[in-house]
């Protein structure tokens, strides 16, 4: 049970945190439950059948090499994952009456990208214990929570913008290029220190969310 705890925790921080910066006018709670809930498992059953795709179109060598480990990072991983998460705000989220702002489309792609993370990091945990649950609460569960802020953020002007085709798919690549990006650093560690790269990424991520929840908050049509 305390390594359950332990492996949600950060979720829940983070949830907070984005919560609180919707400063004008809040979403129904049952609604973020939602979108929690649809990305803790619809995200992730989407994302286990379009891996089980990717391994049967495009299946990798056991061998690795730097252009196997880009595959993987941006394609079988990044694509995968995003777009499980993309398909919930986009078809769901966004439709929805509530969804009157573009600092929405943060805060509901967040809501379903830490149903996600919440899910992945307590089969980590479970697995590998505390030292795990300390090392992803600073890495993997932050870099999911920067990857839904990214795409939330196109995806939030998507919905009042006649180019929403264009600016949905922004937030997806946006989404994907991060997490891609994280996850081949990571991924090719057989060349020394090239993991920094990860925590490069990492903290650009972060100074990009904190610009565009800002930015949301600034030109919100409920700050007057």
């Amino acid at each position: 049970m305390n390594l359950l705890i332990v492996a949600v925790a950060p979720v829940f921080i983070i949830i907070l945190y984005v919560y609180f910066k919707d400063k004008y006018e809040k979403e129904p709670k049952r609604l973020l439950v939602y979108n929690f809930l649809l990305g803790a498992f619809i995200s992730i059953i989407i994302t286990t059948i379009l891996y089980y795709g990717f391994d049967i179109v495009l299946p990798l060598p056991d061998d690795t090499s730097v252009f196997q480990q880009f595959i993987k990072a941006f394609f079988v991983v990044g694509l995968t994952e995003e777009f499980s998460k993309y398909v919930i705000v986009r078809y769901f989220s966004q439709r929805n009456s509530a969804f009157n702002e573009p600092f929405d489309g943060i805060v509901y792609a967040v809501m379903v990208s830490m149903g996600f993370a919440a899910t992945e990091n307590i089969f980590y945990v479970l697995e590998g214990g505390y030292q795990t649950a300390l090392v992803r609460a600073f890495t993997a569960v932050p870099a999911h929570a920067t990857f839904g802020i990214l795409m939330g953020y196109y995806m939030g002007k998507a919905k009042f913008s006649n180019n929403r085709i264009g600016l949905n798919l922004s937030g997806l690549l946006l989404a994907i290029f991060f997490h891609g990006a994280y996850d081949f650093f990571l991924f090719i560690e057989f060349i020394p220190g090239i993991w920094i790269g990860a925590f490069i990424s990492l903290f650009i991520g972060i100074v990009l969310s904190r610009k565009a929840i800002k930015i949301h908050q600034t030109n919100s049509h409920f700050n007057i």
